[in-house]
């Protein structure tokens, strides 16, 4: 791990003069600090998030810890004025090193804003801090007969404003969208300090530029979120899961589409997985594979406002997919059903650790018609590279987590050789495909040398200049998105 200043830092080092000032904005408490400085051992849990590899990690200088806007503006103020990097972070969930202090600095947590500030039934929304864990939001707004539609699958732990941040997808994209078609409002502490206020509770507003859609994506770069409004929409009132095992993934892919233009439905999750992962899953939690000759299986959910109108899709939905060549379809129509039929895709992620924590979980995009490509491609660079590369995730819009697993028995040093040309291949594959490098965790620090494989040096000098305008500096979040200068 990185535990110093990174070497040719532009920025100034955080002094106990500064971490002074930081306890004097965000005030003391006695045990409960909310400036932790010089205690490196409390730090380390900020020091990165969900990627594997310490590689990956740079321990902050100093984590603060604000309860308000107003603290989060002087704290810029500060650090504007003293030349000192900060990294907003919510629950540290994220898998692109997007929250990891890489210049050290200030890491500025945002744990403590933690409340949902209002519920607004009439309006169908509810106005929430930024630390609130997303699966919360649901369980707030449920009794009202809501629904907040966003859906990360990491959902129990992240941060809605992580979530507004990297725009976050998951399994609901297909029907529902990402994070962003929900945002309706945000309150941003700019990189200089200023406190900004962006939409609102009206749904249309084409005033001026759309600065409030540019923040969501922005992966903390641009701007600290300290006030979400989200849409939320009618709560579903009948659920049913379907598991679809195929002899290969093109006849899986292949029923996609059918099940939404022939079929006319249009399932909440469709999601995918290819042979290796499903063997490596299900030998992980000891089940039995569905069918023996299943090549790929098929993960359809379906929901609706009648339990009718649900069994009348998903009657649909198996026809069409027993008339493309599926093995067979197991319905899971009650809660032990689904969580059954559910359980080896969340399980996914830990299976493949099991097998060996050293990978990388990737989360390409290319167009729903070439995910054989892709899959055919991984196994030719699995085979030339000598590693495992499993395929799973949202086969509806074409995001797949294609997981570069080093082999137990291969050695670390021919592993960190070898991975930054896995990964070359890999993208320039995917945008040959017509595809791009993230379709959810976003680009933050893991790939931000791999942008130029898919991005034109004009489109990436446009976006610099957008974050020069916000951030002068290069205050807020720096070392994210755009790989240095001489890379482009």
């Amino acid at each position: 791990m990185n535990t110093k200043q990174i070497p040719e830092s532009p920025y100034a080092p955080v002094t106990p003069a500064i971490a002074d000032e930081l306890r004097a904005i965000v005030g003391e408490q006695e045990g409960a600090a909310r400036v932790i400085f010089d205690q490196p051992e409390r730090m380390l849990d900020y020091a990165h998030d969900e990627v594997a590899g310490e590689a990956y990690a740079h321990m902050p200088e100093v984590v603060v810890k604000p309860r308000t806007a107003e603290e989060i503006a002087a704290i810029m103020h500060l650090a504007n004025r003293e030349r000192v990097p900060v990294t907003p972070r919510g629950a540290g969930s994220g898998l692109s090193c997007g929250a990891v202090p890489v210049y050290g600095g200030i890491l500025l947590s945002l744990e403590r804003m933690n409340r949902i500030l209002e519920i607004d039934t009439e309006n169908m929304l509810v106005v929430l801090e930024p630390g609130v864990v997303t699966n919360d939001i649901n369980a707030a707004v449920e009794p009202h007969g809501l629904f907040y539609a966003g859906y990360p699958m990491s959902r129990e732990t992240c941060f809605i404003g992580g979530n507004v941040a990297e725009n976050a997808g998951g399994g609901r994209a297909i029907k529902y969208g990402v994070t962003g078609r929900y945002v309706l409002g945000l309150e941003v502490v700019l990189p200089t300090g200023e406190i900004v206020r962006l939409g609102g509770k009206r749904v249309k507003d084409v005033t001026g530029y759309d600065l409030l859609h540019l923040m969501v994506g922005s992966e903390g770069t641009l701007g600290i979120f300290t006030r979400v409004t989200l849409r939320l929409v009618p709560l579903p009132v009948a659920r049913v899961v379907l598991l679809v095992p195929f002899t290969d993934v093109p006849a899986a892919v292949r029923a996609v589409p059918r099940i939404m233009t022939q079929g006319r439905v249009v399932p909440c999750s469709v999601e995918f997985m290819d042979r290796l992962s499903i063997q490596l899953t299900y030998d992980f939690l000891d089940e039995r594979i569905p069918h023996p000759d299943t090549g790929a299986l098929l993960l359809i959910e379906v929901d609706g406002n009648s339990p009718e109108q649900v069994e009348t899709e998903y009657n649909t939905i198996v026809d069409l997919c027993l008339e493309l060549g599926a093995l067979d379809v197991f319905v899971g129509d009650s809660p032990v059903a689904e969580r059954r039929i559910w359980r080896p895709r969340q399980s996914m992620a830990e299976a493949l650790k099991a097998v060996c924590p050293e990978q990388s979980l990737e989360d390409v995009v290319v167009p729903l018609a070439r995910i054989p490509d892709l899959v055919r491609a991984l196994e030719r660079l699995s085979r030339q590279y000598d590693v495992l590369i499993p395929c799973y995730g949202h086969a509806g819009d074409g995001n797949l987590h294609a997981t570069v697993v080093k082999r137990p028995e291969t050695g670390m040093v021919d592993w960190d050789e070898k991975l930054p040309s896995i990964l070359t291949d890999l993208y320039e594959t995917v945008a040959e495909l017509g595809g791009t490098i993230s379709g959810e965790h976003g680009v933050g620090a893991k790939r931000a040398r791999y942008l130029p494989l898919v991005m034109d040096p004009a489109l990436i000098g446009l976006q610099r200049r957008v974050k020069q305008a916000f951030d002068p500096l290069n205050i807020l979040n720096p070392g994210k998105i755009f790989p240095p200068v001489d890379e482009d």
